[in-house]
């Protein structure tokens, strides 16, 4: 690697920039990954960080996680009958049983993607 320097006054500087940095919101789930690795997995943490991939494994593994989310509630809300006429008759159990459902689903990516 060729590094340049440029005199400012008395002192030469070396011209240092950055990599390029992924952008991209990292999301609730990527807020979890990122505290679960740096918490149980340091060297891996470390290393992601070094080579400048975690902001981008961040936001795939939140992408990720609210897919599976989404397809999850869906199949659980199929699967119990949670239908656009029980929201039309009764919208309190509608709201229920559809958070009970993104709640599972949401336990599951957790152990599944997240912490994995």
């Amino acid at each position: 690697m060729d590094i340049t320097h440029t005199k400012h006054g008395d002192y030469y500087y070396p011209d240092l920039t950055l990599p390029h940095q992924p952008t991209g919101d990292i999301g609730r789930f990527g807020r979890m990954r990122k505290k679960y690795l740096k918490e149980h997995q340091p060297d891996t943490f470390a290393l992601m960080l070094m080579e400048n991939t975690l902001t981008e494994h961040l936001v795939e593994i939140d992408r990720q996680a609210n897919e599976q989310i989404e397809l999850i509630t869906s199949q659980l809300a199929k699967a119990e009958g949670v239908t656009e006429d029980l929201k039309a008759r009764d919208q309190l159990e509608w709201i229920r049983a559809m958070n009970s459902c993104r709640a599972r689903a949401e336990e599951q990516v957790i152990r599944e993607i997240v912490l994995e």
